[in-house]
Parts: C-alpha cells; structure tokens; sequence
C-alpha cells in the first residue's frame, strides 16, 4: 500500500502543477522579476516594416466578404499591407469571389492538400519581412498589426502570438465554456511571454519572422505550434499581446469541440516527438521548463493522471473502508466520484439543451482529457487526416 499510496500523491501533484500549480510558480517567478526590474520590453512605436496578412483558406465562400473588409479596416499603413490568400482545394467559389478584391493576391489549385501545404506554398510568394497568420473565419481586432509589429521591433522576438477570443452568449452550451478556458490560457500567455516566452502560438493570429520560417513536414497537425517553436527553437523569444486578437465563436456543441480536441491532442503528440529537442533542460533552459509545464504535462501525464488516481484511491479508500471519513483517501476518493457525477450531469442536461452552466465546467474539464485519450490512439494508428474536419461553430 505504501507505493500505491506514493504513486497516488506523486501523480496528484502532477495534475495540480500541470493546471493549476505552473500558474501560481509562474505569478510568483514574474513578480520575482518585475522586483528585480527585468521584465521591460523594447517596443519601438515608429516602427513600420512592411508586412503580409496570409490566409490559407478552404471553403470559406460565407466569411469572404466579412474577412477582407475587416483585413482592410485593420490600423496600419494599408500601402504596407499585402493580402495573400491561397486557397487550395476550395469548390465552393472561395477563390473567385476573393479575386474581386483589389489589393488580394489569391493563390489557388484544385487539389486538396491541407493547410501546411499551402502554408508551405503560400510562403514563396510572401516578399516582406513580417507574415501575419490569420485564419479565414476569424475578424480581427482593430489595433493587431500595429500591436503585433511594435513587439518585432525587439530584435531577440521572432514570432508574437495574438489572443484567440471567444464570443460569449448566454446560450451557449457547455462548448461555451471554451470562452472561459482561453481566458485562463490568456493570462498564462502573458505571464510566460513576460518571464521568457510563450510556448506556441494561437493558430488563429500569429506572425513571424519570414526568414525564419522553416519547411515543415506535410503531415504536420499543429502547423502553428510546431511553426512558432521552431522559431524559438532559433534562440528569439514568442511574445504574445492580448490586445491584437482574433475573435470566432465557440463550438455549436461538445461532440463538435471533441473533434477539434482530439485533433489537437493527435497533434501535440506529433509535436512532443518532433519537438523532443525542446526537452533538453541543458540546452534550453527557460524555455524547456515552461515548455514541461504548459503543455507536454497536459498532453501526457496529466490526463494519465486523472484515470490512475481514481484507480490508486479506490485501492487506497477499500483497505481502510469507503465511508471511514477519518482518512484524507476517504475525501479524495468520494470528491472524485463527485466530480465525474457532476461531469455526466453536466453531459445529461446538454443534451437535453438545459443550461446549467456550473456544471459545463467539470464536464468541458473531462471533455478535453478524454480528448487526449483519443488522440493518443489515433495518432498511434497513423489516421488523423493533415485536413481538417471543421467543426461546427454556434451561431
């Protein structure tokens, strides 16, 4: 009993640490250096290098009109704007109804090869030192490149990453609560851009160095991730400003969020192997030890985690008794049963579209790491397709 119950509190903390626990350390590591005053950035305001807004785009015929006019209201010198979409694929009229925008350079071919393809492709065509990555449904805010591009004057920055924001209704199913877990994920973007940089960018607004931009593999799932780290990778830094943002709506229900989670979690498996380098606290450092906590631990041994802790306290709660409410195993066991009730309540009442939304908060929880249960597995059979399946968004 005495491993079991080792085991039991050694993977508790990971769980804690991997969710919760790196966001204290890291508040406490920030404030340490804002004490010790070097946390300021170099931001110069009058710089204003030429740069691209890149799109690739697949079927996106009902959000053209609304995304080019939003690409062109955006604060920057528009003469030092270039759009490029590349539009790969796309049967639904996507590439003719862009070609009649003046300013649009679209980039098209029949065949279907998913969006690193024509990341790839598309990238032969960008001439500035600055691309902007923006995906085709997302509007963007007002002041994102003038706040992306400040960030680049920074010679040591190589990519800066934006906000992904959510639109938040009270309608909203438990996918709804997306919205509140990227708030959560926002707040620990700043504070690791501000102790030594963000570990991935947010697909849905991120720009880089154009020259560092690195080939990568066709069957890429997590272009943007994979893009942004190898960057860092390089020895620059991935900064991240909240206020230039891209804003979408939340998933229609939970089963179309699982297919996007199962999706990411297929490819932060990919990117864990293909980014094992990143792993060498000697050679990385920082960047290694933010790179653990924010995201290989929840790709790994946290979800492992959840299902092993609930197996170790049930041996642990048996040999003392269920209901002997003296032992700290008896709480830990009877709040985790607790905690999975409320998550099938909280499956329940969706699907019975009743919103009850203090109980789409265990149920999302559990969603997102029985989502890397199944990507685990489909990545292990080689057959997440590199295109992808796009999931339904609430109207």
């Amino acid at each position: 009993m005495t491993t079991i119950a080792i085991l039991f509190w050694v993977f508790l903390f990971i769980i804690f640490y991997a969710y919760l626990g790196y966001g204290i350390l890291l508040y406490f590591l920030v404030k340490m250096k804002r004490i010790f005053g070097r946390s300021k950035k170099v931001i110069d305001p009058d710089y204003e290098p030429e740069v691209t807004l890149f799109c690739a785009a697949y079927n996106e015929k009902d959000y053209v009109d609304a995304k080019v006019k939003n690409s062109f209201s955006l604060e920057y010198p528009q003469e030092k704007v270039k759009h490029v979409w590349v539009t790969d694929g796309s049967d639904d009229g996507t590439p003719d109804l862009l070609k009649k925008y003046e300013g649009v350079e679209v980039y098209h071919k029949p065949e279907r090869a998913g969006k690193i393809a024509a990341m790839n492709r598309g990238l032969e065509f960008v001439k500035t030192p600055i691309v902007i990555f923006s995906d085709g449904n997302t509007m963007l805010g007002k002041e994102s490149i003038r706040r992306i591009v400040n960030m680049f004057s920074d010679p040591k920055v190589g990519c800066v990453s934006g906000e992904k924001r959510i639109y938040q209704k009270d309608t909203d199913s438990a996918a709804g609560t997306e919205g509140i877990y990227w708030k959560y994920e926002s707040t620990l973007k700043k504070w690791d851009a501000e102790l030594y940089s963000v570990v991935g960018a947010a697909g849905e607004l991120f720009a880089i160095r154009t020259d560092l931009y690195q080939h990568v593999e066709g069957d890429t799932l997590l272009d943007d991730f994979i893009v942004s780290l190898r960057v860092a990778k390089k020895g620059y830094t991935i900064q991240y400003d909240p206020e230039a943002y891209a804003i979408e709506t939340s998933s229609a229900s939970v089963k179309e969020e699982l297919k996007r989670k199962i999706r990411i979690a297929a490819g932060g498996i990919q990117s864990i192997v293909r980014l094992k380098e990143l792993l060498n606290f000697f050679k990385y450092g920082t960047l290694s030890f933010q790179y653990i906590s924010h995201r290989v631990l929840r790709w790994t041994l946290a979800p492992i985690g959840l299902l092993l802790i609930l197996i170790f306290n049930a041996i642990l709660s048996a040999n003392i008794g269920f209901f002997e409410f003296s032992s700290i195993y008896t709480w830990t066991f009877w709040g985790q049963i607790a905690f999975y009730v409320a998550a099938m309540l909280g499956w329940y009442l969706e699907n019975r579209e009743i919103k009850v939304k203090i109980l789409f908060i265990p149920y999302y929880f559990f969603i997102m790491n029985y989502a890397v249960y199944l990507g685990f597995f489909r990545y292990m059979k080689g057959n997440q397709s590199v295109k992808w399946e796009r999931a339904k968004r609430a109207a």
